[in-house]
């Protein structure tokens, strides 16, 4: 009950925070994400699309923007975490670590998330602050990807992170074949619908 009580109250304080940050910057932020995916898969040099799907590409699909998806977690670091093999979609795994845990509350019920660190992106100095949620939820194969969808995030500087769930996104694999997307350990499911970041 005390766990619980504790991150309602982070939840509280995010709706605070949030208040004095201007949900209209929120709204922005948010919208410039969008906006940033729509060009990356638009573009030639950095979209995953073939040539023919890409030329007729009119936009990724998005859930409508809901700031109640807007959490702050209590953030657990985790200690003494070994590295291991993620699976992908394709044939090969990819080195990961769990860098922490994410509590927190949404619609009045408790959950957790684990977030990882990539071993390789570690080693590159512009990465290695990197960190990602890769998580299913209710919408998982219907309407959403069935290999589920990831958040980015770079490592907290305090004991709590902002999870902005209307920044989930598919991996590429959700559009073409070909790459090889981690897929989110059974850890990450979250027995509730998501209904918000990017969608079919």
């Amino acid at each position: 009950m005390k766990r619980f009580t504790a991150i309602f109250f982070s939840v509280f304080l995010a709706h605070f925070l949030f208040a004095q940050k201007d949900s209209a910057e929120l709204l922005k932020e948010i919208k410039q994400f969008q906006d940033d995916l729509n060009k990356e898969y638009k573009n030639a040099e950095t979209s995953p699309l073939p040539k023919e799907m890409r030329e007729s590409f009119s936009g990724l699909h998005f859930f409508p923007i809901d700031l109640h998806y807007v959490v702050t977690a209590k953030f657990v670091r985790t200690s003494n975490e070994r590295i291991f093999a993620m699976p992908t979609s394709g044939n090969i795994t990819k080195q990961y670590v769990k860098y922490g845990e994410a509590e927190f509350a949404l619609k009045g019920k408790e959950y957790k998330l684990s977030i990882y660190q990539s071993v390789d992106l570690a080693r590159q100095r512009k990465y290695r602050d990197y960190l990602f949620i890769p998580f299913r939820d209710a919408t998982s194969g219907k309407e959403t990807y069935g290999g589920g969808r990831y958040i980015d995030l770079t490592i907290p500087r305090s004991d709590t992170v902002v999870i902005n769930f209307n920044m989930a996104y598919h991996p590429y694999c959700a559009y073409t074949e070909g790459y090889n997307c981690p897929i989110p350990p059974r850890e990450n499911s979250l027995p509730v619908k998501i209904e918000a970041g990017v969608r079919f």
